[in-house]
């Protein structure tokens, strides 16, 4: 009772804690985008083009993987941190062990389903006749490393959770490093092309995986016994419950790069580019702007077991002061992301292989058209993020759905019918724009009732 009493996530300076937690979840984040940079990098300055298309049709799997996996883990860190809060160490320790197995058990189910159905989804995913062949085959490989992938992506977030960020930082850091080591060696020394980086990739999230699984021993805050992993609709619907916002933003990005990839390869083929050139160039745009979401989506995790254990023991004003230092940072970062893809786009696609005018040409425009509004995008992450921490899951999915499903998938849809692939660039400002002042107003109104707000009433 009195370590739930003293923890320091009641008691410590806001900025350090926000510090401690969000860094080395950031560096996660930033790592785990990396895994798919790096490959894009090699196949782009090795294959060119057409692989850098083929590593953006494989990009939807993906984001599936890590929908799954904080689906699970912000779900099951979420209400751990709750019951912490709440001083109730046995649902604590149940959640935690709850989760895990459901880790395990998705990113087996994921595993088989994509290789049953690999061809007709790459399809669906945007493939034309001359990406198919690569996209298989990088996709084939990497498609056995997703339940690793989702182990760690979900389980370093459970760990974090635990209190020990610094470890969760390593799990992600060691298979990137490993990644990025081997995917020269494979490619360029071994001469294996796509499916040199794609075992690359596999064999560093293997070795993530295995040093969350190492971690499960090693539970600092509770001991997990083997009963805490049996799974019970009792605490896998809370689960599921407060990791929908997460799981639900990241399909929303992944039904948006499916229709982004057609119309892109629609639109594309009417147009002076061509099909591939508007295809894979709208891949390293998503992959460069993972950074920076990388960044704004670490700095969320980091505040979840703050706010959640804070709200969960009624210290509302530590609650308000930790979302408003998130913001702060998270604005920061977003005034650079924005400065960046303005003022030198051609740099930036320049380092992932060359191309024709024409290919630099339309990347530099979608560069600072799409993400023209990437300095306000911080704000809805943060207040879905906020609402699920709380409790709150229904708010926190209706935010974390507007910017991707409710406005950028229509806009999507119709705006390239009056405008052509213009409209597909435009879409993304507006639908940037509408959901920050949404976000906005949601989080503003709850701050406002917040000392008066009842926990139980979502």
């Amino acid at each position: 009772m009195n370590q739930v009493k003293q923890n320091p996530l009641g008691t410590e300076k806001i900025s350090t804690l926000l510090r401690q937690f969000a860094v080395p979840s950031v560096i996660a984040m930033l790592v785990s985008a990396l895994y798919n940079m790096v490959d894009q990098f090699f196949i782009g300055n090795s294959i060119g083009m057409l692989g850098n298309a083929a590593t953006n049709v494989a990009f939807p799997l993906t984001t599936t993987s890590t929908a799954l996996a904080l689906l699970c883990g912000i779900g099951g860190a979420a209400n751990f941190n709750i019951s912490m809060g709440r001083k109730e160490p046995e649902k604590a320790r149940r959640y935690m062990g709850t989760a895990f197995t459901m880790l395990l058990t998705l990113g087996i189910v994921l595993c088989v389903v994509a290789r049953a159905f690999l061809e007709p989804m790459l399809t669906i995913f945007g493939a034309t006749s001359d990406v198919m062949p690569y996209a298989m085959t990088y996709t084939g490989i990497t498609s056995f490393g997703f339940p690793f992938l989702i182990l760690t992506t979900g389980g370093t977030n459970l760990i974090r959770g635990d209190g020990s960020p610094k470890y969760s930082m390593m799990c992600n850091l060691m298979g990137a490093i490993i990644n990025t080591i081997l995917d020269p060696l494979f490619i360029f020394v071994f001469d294996w092309g796509m499916a040199g980086a794609a075992w690359a990739t596999v064999l560093g999230q293997f070795v993530s995986g295995m040093m969350v699984l190492l971690y499960l021993p090693r539970f600092k805050t509770l001991k997990l016994g083997l009963s805490d992993f049996r799974l019970s609709k009792t605490y896998c619907l809370p689960i599921f419950a407060l990791g929908l916002t997460p799981f639900f933003n990241q399909c929303a990005m992944m039904v948006v790069q499916v229709v982004l990839n057609n119309t892109m390869t629609h639109y594309g083929a009417l147009s002076v580019y061509g099909s591939e050139i508007p295809l894979a160039c709208s891949g390293i745009v998503a992959k460069v702007s993972m950074i920076f979401f990388s960044v704004v989506i670490g700095i969320c995790q980091g505040m979840q077991p703050i706010v959640s254990f804070n709200f969960g023991a009624g210290n509302f004003k530590r609650v308000k002061d930790t979302v408003l230092l998130a913001c702060k940072a998270a604005a920061a970062i977003s005034i650079v992301a924005f400065l960046c893809f303005q003022l030198f786009p051609r740099q930036i696609i320049g380092f992932f292989g060359g191309g024709t005018e024409e290919y630099f040409a339309f990347a530099e425009r979608y560069f600072r058209i799409y993400m023209f509004f990437i300095c306000v995008n911080f704000l809805q992450p943060i207040s879905s993020n906020f609402f699920t921490a709380v409790g709150m899951p229904k708010r926190g999915v209706f935010l974390s759905l507007t910017r991707q499903i409710i406005f950028l998938l229509p806009l999507l849809v119709v705006l390239p019918i009056f405008f052509g692939i213009d409209g597909a660039m435009y879409a993304a400002p507006i639908a940037d724009f509408v959901a920050a002042v949404l976000a906005l107003i949601f989080i503003r109104a709850q701050f406002k009732i917040m000392p008066n707000f009842n926990a139980d009433d979502k």
